[in-house]
């Protein structure tokens, strides 16, 4: 049954891997035994994950990318191809976050998060998916925002995490069937990340104490762990899933 977990002879595509839970998500599924390809603007940073992909033995291509932009996003894909050989698994991570009231939020703001958040993740599923063989597996990294509150202004994003949540479904139901790609969604509640960097003294604290079961923010190889079971064959029959990774948030 173990087996089943394991990603050995898989090439695993990683976005914004440069920072945060990008760089948990490579570093676990290299534990599980696929070799990576990350991406993320910052090459400087990308350069750092890298290294800590291959102290696992596993092999790592890092590739400047910007996902606003097809084009990048089609280059990471070739390079995965050129140098690895394949693409079998996609974690669709890279996201930003802002907190903006909405009578004061811009357009460039607002299009801004969308545009990686939601767009983004598109142009990375549909690149991949050009290339991916039948047993194939996508992770869309959302977030528990696509379906709840948290008590900060946070229009844009919770509309690019909703946006997620639909396009996983959607091309779930188109790739599955058709092409044997399966297409399943993550939502993370409280981990620690660049986002929750910028959340005003107290907020935290109040949250994990009144809104998470657990009472206690996410450990990062508790989201990657359900990561590697949906890139896996253990998930084999999973598809067009959304699953909270949340300490219970969405049932308070």
């Amino acid at each position: 049954m173990l087996d089943r977990f394991r990603l050995d002879g898989r090439v695993a595509i990683v976005t914004g891997a440069s920072s945060g839970l990008g760089v948990a998500f490579a570093r676990g599924l290299a534990e599980a035994g696929a070799d990576i390809v990350i991406g993320a603007r910052r090459k400087d940073r990308l350069e750092e994950t890298r290294a800590l992909v291959e102290e696992t033995g596993r092999r790592c291509v890092a590739v400047a990318t910007d996902v606003t932009k097809p084009e990048d996003c089609q280059a990471l894909v070739e390079a995965a191809v050129a140098e690895l050989g394949a693409v079998d698994v996609l974690i669709n991570n890279a996201g930003v976050g802002t907190a903006v009231p909405a009578l004061k939020e811009t357009p460039e703001q607002f299009r801004q998060v969308v545009e990686i958040n939601l767009h983004g993740t598109y142009w990375m599923a549909q690149a991949c998916a050009r290339v991916m063989r039948p047993g194939s597996s996508i992770v869309n990294i959302g977030s528990i925002l696509g379906e709840t509150t948290a008590g900060l202004p946070q229009a844009a994003y919770s509309a690019s995490k909703a946006g997620v949540v639909g396009l996983t479904r959607d091309l779930a139901q188109q790739w599955t069937a058709r092409r044997g790609i399966r297409v399943n969604c993550l939502e993370p509640g409280f981990f620690a990340s660049e986002m929750t960097e910028q959340y005003a003294e107290g907020y935290m604290a109040w949250q994990l104490e009144n809104r998470v079961l657990m009472g206690r923010a996410g450990d990062p190889a508790e989201l990657v762990a359900a990561a590697v079971f949906l890139a896996s064959d253990a998930a084999s029959y999973v598809t067009g899933a959304v699953i909270p990774v949340d300490g219970g948030i969405l049932i308070t």
